[in-house]
């Protein structure tokens, strides 16, 4: 199985985010427009402050009566997100994934963000991969019975 920086050369690099004074209301315009289920809280330097989800969302805001127009995403942002590199497995990515009960994983490098990991960015590698060794082996398989 392939590392993180497969899924990122298909999926690509482009993080959303925000700063911590964003309000929720303006985050969760952002995540609807964009079609995504979590943002980046990044400080003016890049440096990755917390992760906030959808599931944040329903929480931390709305089960606790708060505003989402008068809220600043930093107050309910998951502080010091967990994160992996480039470098990882698959395997580690989705192991982390299910011990910690997340759907998304910015990757970091050298204290850098340089992509987000979903899992239905894994599921879909996943999915790639497997068709392409039912391919091979019904290749071979055809190959060898002619």
């Amino acid at each position: 199985m392939g590392k993180i920086r497969n899924i990122l050369q298909v999926k690509g690099n482009v993080v959303f985010s925000v700063d911590p004074s964003v309000t929720v209301y303006k985050a969760i315009e952002m995540m609807s427009n964009k079609n995504i289920s979590s943002l980046l809280i990044m400080d003016p330097f890049g440096k990755l402050l917390g992760i906030f989800t959808e599931r944040d969302y329903a929480r931390k805001l709305i089960l606790k009566g708060k505003s989402s127009k008068d809220t600043q995403i930093g107050e309910i942002m998951t502080e010091n997100p967990v994160t992996i590199s480039s470098d990882s497995s698959i395997e580690d990515c989705m192991q982390v994934m299910s011990d910690r009960y997340i759907r998304h994983l910015p990757v970091v490098e050298a204290g850098r963000v340089i992509g987000m990991i979903s899992i239905g960015d894994v599921v879909r590698y996943i999915i790639e991969e497997q068709k392409g060794i039912i391919e091979d082996l019904e290749l071979y398989i055809t190959g060898h019975h002619q």
